[in-house]
């Protein structure tokens, strides 16, 4: 049988012909396997897809200043994909404190509490995926992706992406969904080669049939307290 990796990779190679404009990369992404309710309408966006140049590499990212609003016990956007240097600026709009935090190895960070109205910021000084949660409130997560190269996007609610200015040249595709596994997301990965005219990939389906989500934990390592109530905290409460 021939993999899907495969046939892809043959239907995405273009010969490059040198022209200097750049183009549109798009395409669609589907999810199989999904354990979520099937009742609803399937939510597709917060899929980031990016490209790194195999030859010359990607041109530095430019450094940004981008919003992570904690309201409403969330965190929005639940993805958030920024080149490598860039300032992730945490507001707290809620009336109660927050906290922003992670342990995981794209770059552990810890904002402690902090009062409604204020706000905490945080730079990201390399690449990698950060799972980001509060130490108060055990339902709110969110995930940072912080990028090399400077050509990337996010996927919409239906799954569509659009990538407009990378130059000619060739490139490897990488895809990040939080809930597939890496090895699920590492098949993914693929060689395309642009060359200032538009390219439709064929569409990309990410399988979460193999993630199992576990309960986090608190920055400590530890279980989370139950939360008995949505009163403002105070200093000496729990951070």
């Amino acid at each position: 049988m021939i993999s899907l990796s495969r046939i892809c990779s043959s239907v995405l190679l273009a010969v490059f012909s040198g022209q200097a404009g750049a183009a549109a990369l798009e395409g669609k992404i589907s999810l199989t396997g999904s354990r979520k309710a099937a009742s609803r309408k399937q939510d597709l966006s917060g899929i980031v897809i990016w490209l790194e140049g195999r030859n010359t590499g990607s041109a530095p990212p430019a450094s940004r200043t981008i919003q992570m609003v904690q309201k409403s016990k969330k965190f929005t956007p639940h993805v958030l994909a920024v080149p490598v240097g860039s300032t992730v600026d945490f507001p707290n709009f809620d009336p109660i404190f927050h906290n922003a935090f992670s342990n995981f190895a794209g770059q552990p960070f810890d904002t402690g509490l902090y009062a409604p109205g204020t706000t905490h910021k945080i730079r990201f000084r390399r690449d990698g995926v950060v799972r980001v949660f509060c130490n108060i409130h055990p339902t709110m997560s969110a995930v940072i992706v912080v990028l090399r190269s400077p050509y990337f996007t996010i996927t919409n609610a239906a799954g569509e992406f659009r990538i407009s200015d990378a130059p000619p040249g060739e490139y490897d595709l990488h895809v990040f969904h939080e809930r597939a596994t890496p090895e699920t997301l590492k098949a993914l990965d693929r060689r395309i080669v642009l060359t200032g005219e538009p390219l439709s990939l064929p569409e990309i389906s990410i399988s979460e049939s193999v993630y199992i989500e576990g309960a986090h934990k608190n920055k400590h390592g530890s279980d989370y307290a139950p939360v008995t109530e949505d009163q403002i905290l105070y200093p000496g409460g729990r951070r």
